[in-house]
């Protein structure tokens, strides 16, 4: 006679599932991988609090402080061609592309250093907990900007992927939705269409020249 197994109990599955997370991936492997992803965005926050130091320095030394920053935690090939549209990003020859990301980072940084003046004040609060984003393998990362009397302040969620070993921050969410990268794409597709290449350097080149003089 064949014996049939009796099946688990909802108990008994949700003990065995636990005991197997918990094999699998014990607390100080858990905690690593979650530092993993926050590191990024906590590197962020912490040079965007030296930036708006009174002794900061100048725009450009703020800059060249900031950009290796950048650099690191951005994914910035990736923001661009999601700010510009992907296959219209894919059209683009390999030295445009290389000379629109240069102006896309230039960009990026001084739009941060204005947004980050010296005395600003800005208080930077990091949610530890990590959340699964809709889209494939990506991580959202929360922090909280405020001041000294509005605390925890603004939501700002950082959406970031893995890569090669690291996670890179691939768009941010203003107020828990509004795409930065979306927003860009509107603004950033018309002048491409209007202006080529060129026009949309001239344009990311001109904004920079007003953060630096804000």
């Amino acid at each position: 006679m064949i014996k049939t197994r009796r099946p688990l109990s909802s108990a008994l599955f949700a003990s065995a599932a636990l005991a197997l997370f918990t094999v699998a991936l014990p607390a100080p492997a858990y905690a690593q991988a979650t530092n993993a992803v926050t590191a990024p965005v906590a590197a962020l926050d912490q040079a965007l609090d030296g930036i708006q130091q009174s002794g900061a320095g100048s725009f450009e030394a703020r800059a060249k402080a900031l950009g290796p920053v950048v650099d690191q935690v951005y994914d910035l090939e990736t923001v661009l061609r999601s700010s510009i549209g992907a296959a219209r990003y894919m059209q683009l020859s390999t030295d445009d592309k290389q000379k629109l990301l240069q102006a896309f980072r230039e960009y990026t940084v001084a739009r941060y250093l204005s947004s980050f003046k010296k005395g600003s004040g800005a208080k930077f609060t990091l949610r530890p907990e990590i959340r699964n984003s809709p889209t494939g393998g990506n991580k959202i990362v929360t922090t909280y900007i405020g001041s000294a009397d509005n605390m925890p302040g603004t939501e700002i969620d950082y959406i970031l992927h893995p890569d090669g070993g690291t996670w890179k921050v691939v768009d941010v969410l203003l107020q828990g939705h509004i795409s930065q990268a979306a927003d860009q794409r509107s603004d950033f597709g018309s002048t491409l269409s209007s202006g080529g290449v060129n026009g949309l350097i001239a344009v990311l080149n001109k904004k920079v020249k007003i953060f630096s003089e804000d």
